[in-house]
């Protein structure tokens, strides 16, 4: 695009004086979960002006002919089509049906004339897909639900996948994790508009934290995406999950896949959406984590056996992942673990040193340096506080962790 054309565009989105920040749509498709569907309706869609919450006018638009049909066999009747987008400066798709499926072409066109006039568009959890369908990802950083970032970075290589935030605000896109994260987004949308008082007096409403801190890292597993298991490459992933105690690299894994590094690299971040060096070492970060809980290891010896070279290894990737020491994060677990019963992650104790992405109050500024292509970090942390589904686990609102917020925003 020239910077003539570029200046047009953004002309047209300052121009268009038919839009209103306040008026929102929730785009409604049929096999999207009730629980997704439901938070923009309940975040904008009751009237709260007695508890100080400035009132959003709410259009619920149907992305297809209904009624749709939800999660559980519900079925829904939209009170507006998609011409009712065009009416709307802040446009919500809260889930996607399929990840494997594309949208429907009309509702995807809806999506990018109301982007195009300056309208807000907000994607939640694999919502994310349908503005990656629409092209209003392409050369963004953005975020879904930590299950299916590979599968987005992979499908959309010009999407900047980070699974490790709650929620993108990228100006006029935003995205959010999975399912809880999209309340998390809401929020942050509201006290974008609205200012601090009003996101906490919606917060209280709710009964959530106005802020959560941390980020999805606690919620990762070892997953990786399901096409993996019919490939040859999957055995020598295998081999190296039992086996991360030894000390071997990536040419090692190349050379058990009968493969040169730089096909095997190739084919893996195909298969994953990640370098394989990142994924062996967040790997190993995962494994200090378990010994860190569930063992009397000194950190030196749980370095050994997670086949860091060095403890110097150890802490500077722990830190750089999890935001925390090694020590630090085996004593805030010790501390918040439940008197006589089975132990529970919990979040590591933030320090004043971040991890490399950056502190989540740094705006879009930090993501500009990032490079094209799929950077998706596949790194699990443990914390199997999440289910398959996103379904928020009893930890999904503890309070009483430090209030850095896990998102990162647009100025």
């Amino acid at each position: 695009m020239s910077q003539d054309s570029a200046a047009a565009t953004e002309a047209v989105r300052k121009l268009s004086g038919r839009r209103r920040r306040e008026v929102v749509a929730v785009l409604l498709f049929s096999g999207g979960p009730i629980f997704e569907s439901s938070i923009p309706l309940s975040v904008f869609g009751i009237d709260r002006q007695d508890a100080g919450v400035p009132r959003y006018r709410l259009l619920v638009c149907g992305g297809e002919e209904g009624p749709l049909r939800t999660t559980g066999g519900l079925e829904l009747t939209a009170p507006y089509g998609l011409e009712a987008i065009s009416r709307a400066g802040t446009v919500v798709v809260p889930a996607w049906r399929s990840i494997t499926s594309p949208p429907p072409a009309e509702a995807l066109e809806a999506l990018r004339r109301a982007h195009e006039e300056g309208a807000r568009i907000v994607g939640l959890c694999t919502g994310a897909f349908v503005l990656a369908a629409a092209g209003l990802l392409d050369g963004r950083p953005a975020t879904t639900h930590w299950m299916y970032a590979p599968t987005l970075a992979k499908r959309y290589p010009s999407v900047h996948v980070d699974p490790r935030e709650l929620f993108v605000d990228d100006g006029d896109v935003l995205t959010s994790a999975g399912t809880a994260a999209g309340i998390d987004l809401c929020l942050h949308i509201v006290r974008t508009d609205h200012g601090t008082e009003a996101a906490g007096a919606l917060a209280r409403r709710l009964v959530v934290p106005s802020r959560r801190s941390g980020g999805q890292e606690r919620y990762l597993d070892r997953s990786l995406p399901e096409e993996i298991g019919s490939d040859p490459l999957a055995e020598v992933v295998a081999w190296a999950l039992e086996h991360l105690h030894e000390q071997f690299d990536v040419e090692t894994l190349a050379a058990r896949a009968y493969m040169s590094r730089r096909t095997f690299d190739r084919r893996f971040r195909s298969l994953t959406g990640s370098a394989p060096l990142q994924w062996l070492i967040t790997q190993r970060v995962l494994q200090a984590q378990r010994l860190l809980e569930t063992s009397e290891y000194s950190v030196d010896e749980v370095a050994g056996r997670c086949g860091f070279r060095s403890p110097v290894a150890l802490r500077g990737h722990f830190r750089r992942q999890l935001g925390s020491s090694p020590a630090a994060y085996r004593a805030a677990y010790r501390a918040r673990r439940p008197q006589g019963g089975g132990a529970e992650p919990v979040a590591p104790v933030i320090e004043p040193v971040v991890p490399a992405q950056g502190s989540p109050s740094i705006r879009r500024t930090t993501a500009t340096a990032t490079p094209p292509g799929p950077h998706v970090i596949t790194s699990p942390t443990a914390g199997p506080v999440q289910s398959e589904q996103g379904k928020p686990g009893p930890d999904a609102y503890t309070t009483g962790r430090p209030t850095l917020p896990g998102q990162r925003s647009a100025p």
